[in-house]
Order: structure tokens, then C-alpha cells, then sequence
């Protein structure tokens, strides 16, 4: 498809580069008050995923997955859920494994491609709906897009989705978070990172050592040693080439949007495929010049965030 020329994201003056429109959306984003319903979910290899429903009966459903780090009740979360659940559509966010608040069952953490979980939710949650929607922020947008890719039965019932502020090449993008002043928010993911793998020696000690966690420094290193082979791969290498959403999008079926600005601290210049855009029947690329990294905070605090318009005017529209 085309890349898309949306009406341009007009940016409130005072979030006048990318680091502003990350940070502050990110630090200081109101939560929206919602009546989430809480269920856990035992998975098939004995672990549990804490999934969030709004509902009033609709046969329209919206899966949100979120970023690294993140959990179901985040700001930019609720903003979303808020929107389609005013909108008339049911809404589940769930919690990745660890991230609801208590230490997951399996030595395993989640990670950018651990699609088989992605699966099981929607397999458990879409069995009485008509039409399910994809809404997924960074990692879970990664996520979203190689679910949507991979040569897997998914059923008819899922119709569209949305992918925001997604590092669709994982390599280039962990080097460009973790250089020149762009190290602020790798340090800040290294620090949940860290804490969660000493939680988890304790209970698994023979699976996670520890000895090597005070030499890490970068989130490359950290899933050299950990995210890469806890989950199967050699490597960090091995395990960005093998779950970079970016080599999925050409098996993509059905409509999809990716969000991206192109001020977004944490994307390489591998996240913008123009020309692999225009290549794709079921792809459209939106690249606004600015929004930060899973900001696009409105001009008027009073107003829906931009990206939370963009994802429902694409899954309510034509395309």
C-alpha cells in the first residue's frame, strides 16, 4: 500500500523534540478510573497470564498488548481502552508473564515474539465474539505484527490491527536505545530488568545465575545472557533476527496499521521500510515527523491522544 499522509500529529509547543513527547506522556499521563474485571488464566505449560475485560456485550472485541516493562493498567494503556470501550467495543489488556505485579511461574520471562502467548489469549478470549481488533505499543506491537505473519491458523474472526511505536528491527533498534543520550531509557528498563531476574533466581537458581548481572550494561547484553537463551536462542543476535517483526510483515493477510514517528528515540532507521511499504496489499505505514516513542500527547489535555484516533479511525474505516 501507499504510505499513508495522514493529517499531520500537531504537537503541543512545549514537547518540542522526541525525548520531550517520550518522557513527559510517559512520567506524568493521567490513569483513566475504569471498571477492569480481573481474570487469570492458567497457560498450557503451568504458567498464568492476569488479563483485564471491559465489557458491555459488544461483539466487536479489542486486544491491547503493551510495551517492555510495561502492564495492562499503564496510562497510554487505559487511554486506549478507554477510547473503544466508549465506542461501543469490549476490551481486554493483559499482563505479559511477571508484569501483573507477581513473579510468573516458569523460569522463562515474556519476550518481542513470544507469540504462543498472544495466541492463547486470543484463542481464550475471542471464542464469543464476532470480530476481534489488535491494538499492540512497542514490544507488543512487535508482537502483534509477527503473530499476524507467522504461518499459523488464526481463524477469520480477527479483522484489523494496530501496531504504535513499534521497533520492527530489533538489532538496530536496542544499538540506537543504547547510545549517545537515548541510554537514559535503557538504563531505566535495565533496572526492572535486573530486579526481576534476582527475584527469579531465588526461586530458580539452577535455571538463572546471577554472577554475571552487575557486568551488564547495555539491554544487548542482558539479552545475550538472559531473553536469549532462557527462550531457545543462541544469542541476542539469534534472538532479534528470529523475532523481528519487520521480516513477518510480507505474510501479513489482513489490514494493518503501523504508527511510527520519526522522531521516536527508540527506533532505527530499520523501523521506517518505506519502500518495502509500498510493496504490501495489507500494510499501511504511517510516519508522522513527530509523536516521541508511545506519546502523541494532545494539545489540550481535555482530548483523546492522537495515536488512540488514528488506531480507531483505522479499525472503524475502510481500510
Amino acid at each position: 500500500m501507499p504510505i499513508i499522509k495522514s493529517t499531520e500529529y500537531e504537537y503541543p509547543k512545549w514537547l518540542f523534540n522526541g525525548h520531550l513527547q517520550t518522557i513527559v506522556p510517559g512520567l506524568f499521563r493521567d490513569s483513566h478510573p475504569l471498571p477492569f474485571e480481573r481474570e487469570r488464566v492458567d497457560t498450557p505449560d503451568g504458567d498464568f497470564l492476569d488479563l483485564d475485560w471491559l465489557r458491555k456485550k459488544s461483539q466487536d472485541l479489542v486486544i491491547i498488548s503493551h510495551g517492555l516493562e510495561g502492564n495492562s493498567r499503564r496510562p497510554y494503556m487505559s487511554g486506549m481502552a478507554r477510547h473503544f470501550y466508549t465506542n461501543g467495543f469490549d476490551v481486554l489488556t493483559w499482563n505479559f508473564r511477571g508484569c501483573s505485579g507477581e513473579l510468573n511461574r516458569k523460569p522463562i520471562f515474556y519476550h518481542s515474539g513470544a507469540t504462543y502467548d498472544l495466541d492463547f489469549v486470543i484463542q481464550h478470549a475471542g471464542k464469543e465474539y464476532t470480530n476481534i481488533f489488535l491494538v499492540g505499543f512497542s514490544l507488543g506491537g512487535n508482537l502483534t505484527l509477527k503473530y499476524l505473519g507467522e504461518k499459523r491458523d488464526r481463524g477469520p474472526k480477527i479483522k484489523k490491527a494496530v501496531a504504535i511505536s513499534v521497533p520492527l528491527h530489533l538489532e538496530s533498534s536496542c544499538v540506537k536505545i543504547s547510545t549517545g543520550e537515548n541510554i537514559v531509557y535503557a538504563n531505566r528498563f535495565l533496572k526492572t530488568l535486573k530486579e526481576k531476574v534476582v527475584q527469579k533466581a531465588k526461586v530458580f537458581p539452577n535455571e538463572i545465575p546471577t554472577g554475571i548481572l552487575r557486568k551488564i550494561k547495555t539491554l544487548q547484553d542482558f539479552d545475550d545472557h538472559y531473553t536469549g537463551p532462557l527462550h531457545g536462542f543462541r544469542d541476542a543476535h539469534d534472538y532479534y533476527e528470529q523475532n523481528s517483526s519487520l521480516y513477518f510483515l510480507e505474510n501479513i493477510e489482513i489490514p494493518v496499521l503501523i504508527l511510527n514517528a520519526q522522531n521516536d528515540p527508540f527506533l532505527s532507521e530499520r523501523c521506517f521500510p518505506v519502500s518495502l511499504g509500498r510493496q504490501l496489499d495489507q500494510v499501511w505505514m504511517d510516519f508522522p515527523r513527530y509523536g516521541g516513542h508511545v506519546g502523541f500527547s494532545p494539545r489540550k489535555k481535555e482530548d483523546i491522544y492522537w495515536s488512540e484516533k488514528r488506531a480507531f479511525e483505522f479499525i472503524t474505516g475502510e481500510q
